[in-house]
């Protein structure tokens, strides 16, 4: 079972266990935690959980991938705004992502399914690899191997259930990539000017400092950009 299209919370605690790849133990760890929202009472008492569930724990799987301690992850999560959405959380775990360099793994098909948070059937990791973020790589431990550009995975699942072709899709990661590294270009052009002067540690531990900062600005305002858009293409097409 999955979440509804109005993100209403569906999922019960072994559902949810099992599209993350966690354990129920776990997932009830990070409920006491307070890593975890409680869940929706529903009918009979069962727990349900939800998108923001889903978003939630995909986040704190991105900050133990940068290698954060679970007191640490704690402290960044209660400095979060307490009723951000899902897609306020895939924002931040995107902005987490950035942190790393690029990553391409060899993993097995089991592995694979862990990873994108659910199991994929041959067809999906076919249209993954059409998209060039999955390369079949021979055997390992009996299975078949697969290269993963990791940082594009999770992106690339939530793709398998939007319409549109692989080309479209390609075509699409190819502007993005071409406009954002302008984007790059203009912002490291000004940081370099504004800092010429100082000492190179002086630099570089503000280029750290900088680096979330001018990735969460650039995922907002680029949300912002597209939302205007659509809306203007949604307003123009029902006129017609």
């Amino acid at each position: 079972m999955t979440t509804s299209d109005t993100g209403e919370p569906t999922l019960t605690i072994d559902e949810l266990a099992a599209r993350t790849g966690l354990t129920v133990r776990t997932v009830r760890f990070y409920g006491t935690k307070g890593l975890l929202p409680p869940p929706v009472i529903g009918p009979r008492r069962v727990g349900r959980y939800g998108r923001e569930h889903l978003a939630r724990l995909a986040l704190i799987e991105e900050l133990q991938h940068q290698g954060m301690t679970l007191a640490a992850i704690e402290r960044y999560l209660k400095q979060l705004p307490p009723d951000l959405t899902a897609h306020d959380l895939a924002l931040h775990r995107a902005v987490v992502a950035s942190w790393a360099p690029e990553t391409v793994e060899r993993v097995t098909r089991e592995e694979l399914g862990r990873r994108a948070g659910r199991p994929l059937t041959d067809a999906e990791v076919d249209r993954l690899a059409e998209m060039d973020i999955v390369a079949r790589d021979g055997e390992a431990d009996g299975q078949g191997a697969y290269r993963v550009d990791t940082g594009l995975l999770r992106l690339g699942v939530g793709l398998l259930d939007v319409p549109l072709s692989p080309e479209t899709v390609l075509a699409a990661r190819t502007a993005l990539l071409e406009h954002s590294r302008a984007a790059a270009r203009d912002l490291s052009r000004l940081l370099r000017d504004a800092v010429a002067e100082r000492d190179a540690r002086d630099v570089r531990s503000l280029s750290a400092h900088m680096h979330p900062i001018v990735v969460q600005a650039l995922l907002t305002t680029f949300q912002r950009s597209l939302r205007d858009e659509l809306r203007e293409w949604l307003d123009a097409d029902g006129k017609r």
